[in-house]
């Protein structure tokens, strides 16, 4: 099992950019598949990111995937995502979620067993 818990939220200016991190408890960080996750007041929860278990392979939400980076270190448990161009409609809770296989990141919600308890990001215009 792994806890995680994400930092670096806050609020942002429109152009700006952000940096999130999700540090996950527990061993063998990388025997999970990670993505972030956002949702934003009166939506469903939509992916953003994704990155295989050694960080080779990565997945972005067509609305982010030319202005982010995301990143992963084993050794530090840790996930990173990097966002630049920010836009208001990035306002949302951003989740770490996590799911304990080998492969691809998977873009369903219900793919990852284990999630963060969210970091709020505040894109002001």
């Amino acid at each position: 099992q792994v806890q995680l818990v994400e930092s670096g939220g806050g609020l942002e200016q429109a152009g700006g950019s952000l940096s999130l991190s999700c540090v996950a408890s527990g061993r063998a960080f990388g025997s999970y598949v990670m993505a972030w996750f956002r949702q934003a007041p009166g939506k469903e929860r939509e992916f953003v990111a994704g990155i295989s278990n050694g960080g080779v392979r990565t997945s972005y939400a067509d609305s982010v995937k030319d202005r982010s980076i995301v990143s992963r270190n084993n050794f530090k448990n840790t996930m990173y995502l990097q966002m630049s161009s920010l836009k208001p409609d990035d306002s949302a809770v951003y989740y770490c979620a996590a799911e304990r296989r080998i492969g691809t990141p998977n873009f369903e919600p219900s793919s990852y067993s284990y999630w963060g308890q969210g970091t709020q990001v505040t894109v002001s215009s």
